[in-house]
C-alpha cells in the first residue's frame, strides 16, 4: 500500500546520480558509464516531458538505470510510473529481484520505501463469481470428444476448484503446475465479459479488482505490452492514472500491439456466439446466425490459405450474412443493462453480447478492409490462416500500421521511455521510431549508451562468404559440414539459431551421429529445461528457432559459439509482412528495407546478443548466409550488429575456438 506522506519538494529529494550510487553500492556492483548516461537521460526526458529511446547493450544495467529515475519521479509526483515488458521472465525479474533490492537500498533516502505491484490482464485472474455461479459453458467441442482429454481437463478443473478456495491472489501464474487453456477458461472472464465490480456479487473480493487497487497505491506498476495497449486504446482505463511509461523490450512493442488489435473470425467463434445467445432470444433468430456460421465453415474449408487482396463475391456475401445475423441477435437481446439485478442472467447476457460483438465487429472490419481507391489508401489486410488438426481455418484482419494508434493513444498522453539492447537498426533509430509513430508532435530523442563489453576483443563475427546462398530445399551439405567443423573446434558449447523448425531438426538429425558431443533440439523437452541442460553441461549444443533467438541467457564457458543459418527475413508468403511491404511501396517507400530488412536486422542483433552475457565471455558468431557479406543490404544489417571483429576466412574462427577450448577450465 502507498504510505501517506506530504510531498517533498523536488530539491529536497536526492538526485538521480546520488540514488544510483546508493543503489549500485547496495547491490554490490560497480559504476558503469552507460548506466550513468542512461539514468541522466531518463531523468531529463521525464523532467522535459519528452519521449526517449535508449539502446543499452547487455550488461549495462538498464533496469536499474530506468527504475531509479522512475522511483524518484513517483515520489515527487505521487503518481505511479508504469513499466511495461514483453516477456514474463523480465516481469518476474523486476518484481522478484530488481525492485525488492532497490526498494530496500533506497528506502532510507526517500520519503518512504518504494512500493511496487504487478498488473496483468483480467483473463489472468480467477473470477470468483464464475467459479461458483452458473456461467455459460465453454465450447465442449474443443475437446474433440477425446476421452483422455476430457478426463485430463476434468482433473485440472478439480484442482482449480481446490485452488480457488485457498489462493490469495487468483493469479494464474501462481498455480503450479499450470492448467490448460480449456480448463482455465471455465474460471476466468475477459474484460468484455466481466459484470463489473458494482454489479457482480463477488465484486468486493474480485482478484482482478484487488490487483488493480493495489496497483493504484504503489510507486511502480509492472505490466506487459498487451495490457499497455489495451489501456491506451480502450475506452475505460485498465492501469492506474500515470504520467510516465517505461517500455522495456521495446523492439517487441509493435508486434505485441498488432496482436492485440488483430481480429479473428471462424465458424467456432460464430457457433460460440450461437450457444451463448441461444436460450436468451427466439430460436429462429439464433438459427439464422448458426446457418451463417455453417456457410462460413464450408467456405473456409474450401478456400486456399493466404492473403486476400480482393474480396471474392462469395466471401463478401458470407461475411455480410454473418454480420447481419449477429446484429439481429444483438438487437433481439434488448438493452445491455437488462437483468442488472439478477447476476446470473446478467452474466449470461454479458457473455452473449461479448461473443456477438466480436463476431459482428470483426465481420464489419473485414468488409471495410476493401473498396479503397488505391493500395496506398488501404488500412488493413485480411488473410485466411490454414487450420490444424485441432483448429479450424480462421480469417484474420490486422492493421497495416499501428503507428497512428501509438502516436495518438500512447505517446500523445504521457511521457514514454523506450529501451532495449536492440533499437538502432542500420545504426539509426529512424526505422523503429517510424513504426512507433514518433517524429510528429512532441519531441523525442534516441541515444545509444553503448555496452560494457569490448566487442572487437571479445567476439568474432564470421560470415561464411564461400558458402552457396541458402535455398528452399533444406540445409545444403556444405552448411552441415561448416556447422560440424565449427562445433568440433568449439568442443560443443554451441547455440544453433535456425530460421525454421524444419531446418533445426534436419541439422540435429544429420549431426547427432557425426558429432561426439550431446546435441539437443528445441521440442525434445520444454525450452526452459533444454536451456538449463545446455547451460549445466559445457560440451552440450542446443539447436532451435525463434524463441531461442531472444530468450537465452547463458553466461560462461557453456556458450562459445552462436551459429545463425541464414539472414532471418520474414517468410515471403507471410500475409501481414508481405502486405506491409506492398503498402510501403505503394506510398513511395522501399517496402523491402522498411519491413523485411528491419525484421531481419532486429532478429540478427537479438541472435548475436546471445554470445556475450558476462564480462569474461568470449566466442564467435558464425553466420552461414553469404548474403550478409555480399548483398546490397548487407551494410544495413551489419550496422545493426554489435562491433565484433569481422572476418570471412573460415580458418580464423576455428583457430580462435580451439584456443578458447584449450584454455577453458575442466577440459
Amino acid at each position: 500500500m502507498r504510505v501517506a506522506f506530504t510531498a517533498v519538494p523536488d530539491s529536497h529529494l536526492p538526485s538521480v546520480d546520488e540514488l544510483l550510487s546508493i543503489a549500485v553500492n547496495a547491490l554490490g556492483g560497480s559504476e558503469r558509464q552507460g548506466q550513468v548516461t542512461m539514468v541522466q537521460a531518463v531523468r531529463k526526458a521525464i523532467d522535459d516531458q519528452a519521449h526517449l529511446a535508449v539502446q543499452a547493450g547487455t550488461g549495462t544495467g538498464k533496469s536499474v538505470a530506468y527504475l531509479v529515475p522512475s522511483i524518484r519521479h513517483a515520489m515527487d509526483s505521487e503518481k505511479p510510473v508504469v513499466i511495461s515488458t514483453a516477456t514474463i521472465a523480465l516481469q518476474r525479474q523486476l518484481v522478484d529481484r530488481d525492485l525488492p533490492r532497490l526498494s530496500e537500498a533506497l528506502g532510507k533516502e526517500l520519503p518512504h520505501e518504494p512500493t511496487f505491484a504487478i498488473l496483468k490482464g483480467r483473463r489472468n485472474y480467477l473470477c470468483r463469481y464464475k467459479a461458483t455461479a452458473g456461467w455459460p459453458e465453454e465450447d465442449e467441442q474443443d475437446q474433440l470428444f477425446d476421452p483422455r482429454e476430457v478426463s485430463a481437463t476434468g482433473r485440472m478443473v478439480q484442482r482449480l476448484q481446490e485452488w480457488a478456495e485457498e489462493t490469495e491472489t487468483g493469479d494464474r501464474d501462481e498455480l503450479v503446475p499450470g492448467v490448460s487453456e480449456q480448463a482455465w477458461r471455465q474460471f476466468s472472464v475477459s474484460a468484455q465479459e466481466c459484470l463489473g465490480a458494482n454489479r457482480c456479487p463477488s465484486g468486493a473480493e474480485c482478484f482482478a479488482e484487488l490487483a488493480r487497487a493495489r496497483a493504484g497505491e504503489v510507486d511502480v506498476v509492472v505490466t506487459n505490452h498487451a495490457l499497455l495497449a489495451i489501456d491506451a486504446m480502450g475506452e475505460l482505463p485498465v492501469l492506474p492514472e500515470h504520467e510516465v511509461v517505461v517500455v522495456d523490450e521495446a523492439h517487441e512493442l509493435v508486434d505485441r500491439v498488432t496482436s492485440v488489435v488483430t481480429g479473428e473470425l471462424s465458424d467456432t467463434s460464430v457457433m460460440l456466439a450461437v450457444r451463448r445467445v441461444g436460450r436468451l432470444i427466439e430460436q429462429p433468430i439464433a438459427d439464422q446466425l448458426m446457418e451463417a456460421g455453417e456457410d462460413l465453415k464450408a467456405l473456409l474449408a474450401a478456400a486456399p490459405p493466404g492473403r486476400i487482396d480482393e474480396l471474392p463475391e462469395v466471401l463478401g456475401l458470407t461475411l455480410a450474412l454473418v454480420r447481419d445475423a449477429a446484429w439481429r441477435c444483438i438487437t433481439a437481446l434488448g438493452p445491455r443493462n437488462a437483468d442488472k439485478d439478477d447476476p446470473d442472467k446478467a452474466g449470461q447476457r454479458k457473455a452473449a453480447f461479448t461473443a456477438l460483438d466480436e463476431v459482428h465487429d470483426t465481420a464489419v472490419r473485414m468488409l471495410e478492409a476493401y473498396g479503397h481507391a488505391s493500395e496506398a489508401d488501404r488500412a488493413e489486410v485480411v488473410w485466411l490462416d490454414a487450420g490444424t488438426d485441432r483448429r479450424p481455418p480462421m480469417l484474420r484482419v490486422a492493421p497495416l500500421s499501428v503507428s497512428g494508434m501509438l502516436r495518438d493513444k500512447l505517446f500523445g498522453e504521457r511521457t514514454v521511455v523506450l529501451t532495449s539492447a536492440t533499437l538502432a537498426l542500420g545504426g539509426t533509430f529512424d526505422s523503429l521510431a517510424a513504426q512507433w509513430g514518433l517524429g510528429e508532435g512532441r519531441g523525442w530523442q534516441g541515444i545509444d549508451v553503448g555496452s560494457p563489453f569490448d566487442h572487437p576483443r571479445a567476439g568474432i563475427l564470421y560470415v561464411a562468404k564461400h558458402l552457396p546462398q541458402p535455398g528452399r530445399d533444406g540445409l545444403p551439405q556444405a552448411y552441415l559440414d561448416e556447422i560440424a567443423e565449427l562445433i568440433e573446434a568449439a568442443g560443443g558449447r554451441t547455440l544453433g539459431l535456425f530460421s525454421s523448425m524444419r531446418a533445426a531438426k534436419a541439422a540435429t538429425e544429420a549431426l547427432r551421429e557425426r558429432l561426439d558431443v550431446p546435441l539437443l533440439c528445441q521440442g525434445d523437452d520444454s525450452t526452459m529445461l533444454l536451456v538449463k541442460q545446455f547451460a549445466d553441461d559445457e560440451p552440450t549444443c542446443l539447436f532451435g528457432t525463434l524463441s531461442l533467438w531472444q530468450g537465452v541467457d547463458v553466461p560462461g564457458p557453456s556458450l562459445r559459439l552462436v551459429i545463425i543459418d541464414r539472414v532471418p527475413f520474414p517468410r515471403p508468403d507471410d500475409p501481414l509482412t508481405s502486405a506491409r511491404q506492398r503498402h510501403v511501396a505503394a506510398k513511395g517507400g522501399n517496402g523491402f528495407m522498411a519491413v523485411a530488412a528491419n525484421h531481419a536486422a532486429l532478429l540478427l542483433a537479438q541472435g548475436a546478443g546471445r554470445l556475450l552475457r558476462a564480462q569474461n565471455d568470449r566466442g564467435v558468431i558464425a553466420v552461414l548466409d553469404p548474403r550478409l557479406a555480399t548483398a546490397r543490404y548487407s551494410g544495413f544489417l551489419l550496422g545493426s550488429l554489435p562491433p565484433f571483429w569481422r572476418t570471412t576466412d573460415p580458418a580464423i574462427p576455428r583457430a580462435a575456438l580451439k584456443r578458447l577450448t584449450e584454455t577453458t577450465p575442466g577440459d
